[in-house]
């Protein structure tokens, strides 16, 4: 099984979440970057679909970029949530990680065993 991990390895939850990964047998892991090589606007918007999530249950609201966007304003829309990702990664949650079983953002780690 391939998985992706959309991976700041900054992050303990994300360096978690890749080590259970890396521990799975059969599961060949692509790490992509997302603050060095960001998704595009159709990659976020085909993830977080497939999650069933929307765009602003995917965006990062810890730290002060979010609300200094205006981007905590309920009325914001899904729309102009990603266009502040594509422009400021920093904004997407992580771990998103997508197998052929499907996507999760995996905040807790545990939710990855949902998709392996």
């Amino acid at each position: 099984m391939k998985a992706t991990i959309y991976h700041n390895p900054a992050c303990s939850t994300s360096r978690n979440t890749l080590a259970m990964l890396n521990e799975t047998p059969g599961v060949a892991v692509e790490i992509v970057e997302y603050l060095k090589t960001p998704p595009s606007r159709e990659t976020l918007q085909a993830l977080y679909a497939a999650a069933g999530i929307t765009p602003r249950q995917g965006m990062r609201t810890k730290g002060d970029l979010a609300g200094e966007l205006g981007l905590l304003d309920p009325s914001v829309s899904d729309d102009a949530i990603l266009d502040a990702m594509v422009a400021n990664p920093a904004l997407i949650e992580r771990p998103l990680v997508r197998t052929d079983k499907g996507v999760r953002l995996c905040r807790p780690k545990e939710k990855l065993s949902e998709i392996l």
